[in-house]
């Protein structure tokens, strides 16, 4: 494969310059100065300032954590946004396409929607896992974007290593792969590789490990070139001041961070071990993340019974190889003990 990033920007993408806002033609270096260059209210209450534009603190202890440069990193208001992005970055309207690979996050259909651009939908083997074969016969020169969600959202598996190179390998596009759950696998993240592939994209997120999803924080790790692009169509102060600090604040409490998520899985296995002792699950699915994909006997009816008990859980059965499905997601040990409980006393109730 011959991978050339100039071959799939889109034309008028690689013309542009950026908006430059007052916060990028002055960086502050820390000095008292007097700001009078924004049009900024003068009284001082926390926020009256703009943020800075590029989140230059938080990017760098982000940089320092994941192992690369503050140039490999772009932050946006969600993974959502740094998703968007990508398709007004390289996807011509009505005339590229990207790949998907269905069961997966349900967004990238959406952007694709809203972007014009075609979704050419792949679905995952039986066992959940990529379908190589079936993927090349979809790729043609105008597809730019593969997408892979690895653990998987909503089947909770980590795609095999091999056949993701194989796609990193083959592919003249880009391979977006979706790290929103890598902080409850074992598995390494792909942030490590980017070296070795330059159409390699990673995304990750502060909504899940993190505890964070109120505060809206997407981070795209990818090659310098390719972080670029996508800084000359972010909006300038995409991410606000409040996210920026909470970040930072966050990130840096790694023991705490580190402390939630061995709870989580701790939990995970709790749950896992209840699961099977209910007569009316069937299968239980391997899972990276910090949710449990189960099969039962009928998802509508348990759904319904969960509610009236007073849990809520997301009904999968609408989805592709996912007829029947119930998403747990981990709670805290209150929680999941409640929700044990309610299974307990449903399978009883089904048992009679």
């Amino acid at each position: 494969m011959s991978f050339n990033l100039n071959n799939i920007t889109r034309a008028n993408v690689k013309g542009l310059s950026p908006y430059s806002s007052a916060r990028d033609e002055y960086v502050s270096d820390g000095s008292t100065m007097i700001f009078l260059d924004a049009n900024e209210n003068p009284f001082e209450n926390g926020v009256n300032r703009y943020p800075d534009p590029q989140q230059r603190s938080l990017k760098a202890i982000l940089a320092d954590q994941k192992g690369v440069d503050e140039a490999n990193i772009l932050l946006g208001n969600g993974s959502d946004e740094v998703l968007d992005l990508l398709f007004r970055a390289f996807c011509e309207p009505k005339q590229d396409n990207i790949i998907t690979l269905p069961p997966t996050y349900g967004m990238y259909k959406v952007l694709s929607g809203i972007n014009l651009v075609e979704n050419r939908e792949v679905l995952l083997t039986n066992d959940f896992q990529p379908n190589i074969p079936e993927i090349k016969k979809a790729i043609d020169v105008n597809s730019k974007l593969l997408f892979i969600c690895s653990p998987n959202n909503p089947t909770g598996n980590s795609f095999s290593t091999n056949l993701i190179e194989e796609l990193l390998n083959s592919f003249n596009g880009l391979v977006v792969i979706d790290e929103a759950y890598v902080d409850f696998s074992p598995e390494e993240s792909w942030t490590s590789k980017l070296a070795d592939f330059p159409n390699l994209i990673v995304t990750q997120t502060l909504s899940k490990a993190y505890g964070m999803a109120g505060i809206r924080l997407g981070i795209c790790i990818a090659s310098t070139e390719i972080i670029a692009v996508l800084n000359k169509i972010k909006p300038p102060y995409n991410v606000n001041q409040l996210t920026q600090d909470k970040a930072i604040t966050r990130v840096l409490d790694k023991a705490s961070v580190k402390n939630e998520v061995n709870e989580i899985l701790n939990e995970r296995t709790k749950l896992i071990d209840a699961l099977n002792t209910i007569s009316f699950v069937e299968t239980i699915y391997p899972t990276d993340a910090n949710f449990v994909l189960i099969k039962v006997d009928d998802a509508t009816l348990r759904y319904h019974q969960l509610l009236a008990k007073g849990v809520v859980v997301r009904n999968r059965t609408t989805q592709p190889l996912c007829q029947n499905t119930l998403r747990f997601t981990v709670g805290t040990s209150k929680e999941n003990n409640s929700v044990i409980t309610a299974l307990k006393a449903i399978s009883n109730s089904y048992e009679k």
